[in-house]
């Protein structure tokens, strides 16, 4: 349990909701709060700088670590908190922090330290190649202010979804979302998006598509079933829906405190990157979403 929950932040609103999402999430599972923030030369600090050597000529990051942490430790009293100036561009301060964390959480937009993280190319580097999950802060404060708390929710608002698509990185997802919903208390939907089924019944192959749809719901099951077991007091919902994996997900997440999602389909590790649909929900669901590589 010593891997720490790491939060970047660079003093935005954005990134307030996300160092009061992480706390949450810290104090949830019992770990230490670490916050980040990250210059380079772009922000006033030569890349390669002991940490000692950054914190002494950027007052600036200390101001910002500090309000970041008061903030955490009024949210979360009982927290451990511990704050860092890291003198690297923020993509790879944030790679490199991944390997030691048990997650990474980002605000979704920034103003310095961590401008635009994944809203462009540069950013979507650390969903990219991070270690472990990389969670997003969409909106407002996602369930960080409290169990079953979502963006714009109200108290009946509990439900973490996990998208899957039945292939063998589907199984991080399920570990993660199903210890995210245990945690939260929460109903855990697991969503495989399967619009090839709606183009069948268009092309009059009722049939075979009633059989393809039974097949999807048994495969869907078939990969629950071992978290299923180890929780078994957990509400569990099993859906196959007939649209686009995004739209499917967008739409969960409108009931949703958190959107569990692979970072990529159907490709190697070596060649891990944020696919189409980790992309596609990172800009457009309606809760924090959770992005989850395989370590190693």
């Amino acid at each position: 349990m010593s891997e720490p929950i790491v939060v970047g932040t660079d003093g935005s609103p954005a990134a307030g909701r996300a160092v009061e999402w992480a706390a949450a999430e810290a104090a949830r599972y019992g770990r230490g709060l670490r916050i980040v923030h990250a210059g380079d030369r772009r922000h006033g600090l030569p890349a390669g700088l002991p940490p000692e050597t950054a914190e002494a000529i950027s007052p600036r990051g200390r101001e910002i670590l500090d309000g970041a942490a008061r903030a955490a430790r009024a949210a979360r009293p009982d927290l451990e908190v511990t704050t860092e100036l890291v003198p690297e561009p923020p993509v790879r301060a944030l790679r490199e922090e991944s390997a030691r964390a048990f997650e990474v959480v980002v605000g979704h937009r920034g103003l310095g330290g961590f401008t635009g993280l994944l809203l462009g190319s540069t950013g979507l580097g650390v969903a990219d190649r991070a270690e472990g999950p990389v969670v997003v802060v969409r909106g407002g404060l996602g369930d960080g202010a409290g169990a079953g708390a979502g963006v714009g929710a109200g108290p009946a608002r509990n439900e973490v979804v996990a998208g899957i698509d039945l292939t063998e990185f589907s199984a991080v997802v399920l570990e993660y979302a199903f210890e995210a919903a245990a945690r939260r208390s929460a109903r855990l939907r697991i969503v495989h998006a399967a619009p090839v089924i709606e183009t069948i019944i268009e092309a009059g192959h009722a049939a075979a598509a009633a059989e393809t749809d039974e097949v999807v719901r048994e495969t869907v099951a078939e990969f629950a079933t071992p978290w299923r077991e180890w929780h078994p007091g957990l509400e569990l919902v099993e859906a196959v829906p007939l649209v686009h994996p995004v739209q499917a997900l967008v739409d969960a997440s409108r009931e949703a405190v958190l959107l569990v999602t692979g970072a990529h389909e159907r490709a190697p590790r070596r060649s891990a990157r944020v696919g189409s649909v980790a992309h596609g929900v990172i800009h457009h669901a309606a809760c924090p979403v959770a992005i989850v590589h395989p370590r190693g």
